[in-house]
């Protein structure tokens, strides 16, 4: 899957599955989330305020301050995650990078392609927060 999503994907994904193990209501730190999500800090934060744009997460800062799910985990879907990071499932992308290819005028990959990324929107659009083992994220 990480050659399918980008790096900035597969962190969002760990920071709210990271932020789907903990009780409603308790906020967790940015460092926090860094460390238990194996995240660079930098890199993390900026996911992070796209996560909070996009009305995922809310924040609050100060010493009581952290980072916690906006809505209950079963009501956020993968796809809202990859959405908030401008991932496109629906785009016609080719596979090989080339900006011809559709489907008048495919690659050799094309069919296969089109074919893994419904795939994937029907994975990304059924599955939520509430799906994965969050207990293996744990932070304190």
């Amino acid at each position: 899957m990480s050659a399918v999503l980008p790096q900035t994907a597969r962190y969002a994904l760990r920071a709210m599955t990271c932020l789907a193990s903990q009780p409603p209501g308790h906020k967790v730190r940015a460092d926090t989330i860094a460390r238990a999500t194996n995240v660079p800090a930098a890199f993390l934060s900026k996911v992070l305020r796209r996560l909070v744009a996009a009305g995922l997460l809310r924040s609050e800062k100060g010493h009581h301050g952290g980072f916690e799910l906006a809505r209950p985990r079963q009501a956020i879907r993968f796809l809202d995650v990859l959405e908030a990071v401008d991932v496109d499932l629906t785009s016609d992308d080719c596979a090989f990078g080339f900006g011809r290819c559709n489907a008048a005028n495919p690659c050799p990959l094309h069919d296969s392609w089109i074919e893994l990324r419904q795939s994937m929107l029907v994975w990304a659009a059924r599955k939520t927060l509430d799906d994965v083992q969050c207990d293996v994220m744990g932070v304190e």
